[in-house]
């Protein structure tokens, strides 16, 4: 608990230019805890890439962010006002969130 508010506190004081770094090296700790917890033991048998996929999902990408993502996908239309140097890469960032 302690940890946790030191983060926050230093979270809270860091400079914008450093709170990306700072988040990113908060998450790469939070993913080696939970590589530790899910990744196979001496003489189990290796995960597959599917299994860790969908370990990865449960873990980190809630359904209903999925599925926000996905309307937001099939919502997305080019307006007047964008043009289509604004549009493509929107579209192409959204489009990995398209329903299979």
């Amino acid at each position: 608990m302690a940890k946790e508010g030191a983060k926050s506190n230093l979270h809270n004081e860091c400079p914008k230019c450093f709170k990306v770094e700072l988040a990113t090296y908060q998450f790469e700790n939070e993913v080696e805890y939970w590589w530790e917890t899910i990744s196979p033991h001496e003489g189990e048998k290796a995960l597959t890439w599917a299994t860790f996929k969908n370990l990865m999902d449960a873990k980190y990408y809630p359904k209903d962010v999925k599925l926000a993502k996905e309307q937001e996908f099939i919502k997305f239309k080019q307006r007047r006002t964008m043009s289509v140097m604004e549009y493509a890469p929107k579209f192409n960032e959204l489009s990995r969130f398209a329903p299979v």
